[in-house]
């Protein structure tokens, strides 16, 4: 290995660790600020979507690309809005560690669905892969004293189904910080829609350590997450990508014990396990393959 190499190896290392930290940070930032009652779930989306659309704005103006790389697809927009939506008021009941692993799960079943859709073919062992993780989502929502609410695991599996179909439609993005930064800004008009008439009928709540939170995710764990992920992309195969992300919702749990004190259960362990465990065989696979 060259010298530029081991210096690129090192660097996308580096920008990978820090992408998954963003990432789960979103998780703990939206728990800790709607669970604590620190602001409301609309509020909390209006604003993040808001912060995220402003700093990517800000990039692509610092590049000169803030006219020049508008598009009119309306796609991405839609599935930034639902997953930003149902993320937020998912989190009004569950923990940091439990949304994640729903949200990422149901990301990667919705991946795999689209290619076996598309014609690909899994072997035997992806196909048990698949049975292991969707057993364990099962087994995490399946009712019992320490299940998660019901509704909430909902909202946050349709979030996951969207950011699902917004990860594949960005796939074609000639320049995906430039449709990222485009689908904030069109998915702010809705968002502030659906804030301003939830807060009118439920009543808003907002305090300042909410709205900083909420900032906090939108501006630096999405916004500024988002392009250190697509620097550290540079260096990761596809299938090293999507494995890596299966890192989250590990370290959501353990941020969520630590820093919001969240209680760490054997069914979300044992469900983390499997569902995690079975996404990893296929993605081996099809890296195989």
């Amino acid at each position: 290995m060259t010298a530029d190499q081991s210096r690129l190896a090192t660097q996308t290392v580096l920008l990978t660790i820090v992408a998954m930290l963003a990432f789960a940070a979103n998780s703990l930032l939206c728990r800790l600020a709607i669970g604590h009652h620190l602001i409301d779930a609309a509020s909390f989306t209006a604003i993040r979507v808001l912060a995220g659309a402003a700093i990517l704005a800000a990039i692509l103006a610092w590049r000169g690309r803030l006219v020049a790389a508008r598009t009119n697809d309306w796609r991405p927009a839609a599935a930034l809005f639902t997953y930003m939506v149902f993320f937020s008021f998912a989190y009004l009941s569950l923990s940091a560690g439990t949304g994640a692993l729903i949200l990422f799960g149901a990301v990667q079943l919705t991946m795999f669905a689209v290619a076996l859709r598309s014609g690909e073919r899994f072997a035997p062992i992806a196909w048990a892969g698949l049975a292991i993780a969707i057993a364990g989502l099962i087994y995490l929502v399946s009712p019992g004293l320490t299940a998660p609410d019901a509704l909430g695991a909902l909202l946050m599996a349709v979030a996951g189904i969207a950011w699902g179909l917004y990860s594949l439609l960005g796939r074609t993005a000639r320049d995906p910080l430039e449709a990222t930064a485009w689908a904030f800004l069109y998915a702010l008009m809705p968002t502030l829609v659906v804030s301003i008439a939830v807060d009118f009928t439920a009543g808003a709540v907002l305090t300042p350590n909410g709205i900083a939170l909420a900032v906090a995710s939108g501006a630096v764990a999405s916004g500024c997450g988002y392009v250190i992920w697509y620097a550290a992309l540079r260096g990761l195969t596809a299938a090293r990508a999507a494995t890596v992300q299966l890192s989250v919702p590990a370290i959501a749990a353990l941020g969520g014990v630590l820093i919001i004190g969240e209680d760490l259960t054997q069914r979300l362990i044992l469900a983390s396990l499997a569902t995690l465990g079975g996404i990893a065989i296929v993605l081996t696979q099809r890296a195989k393959r």
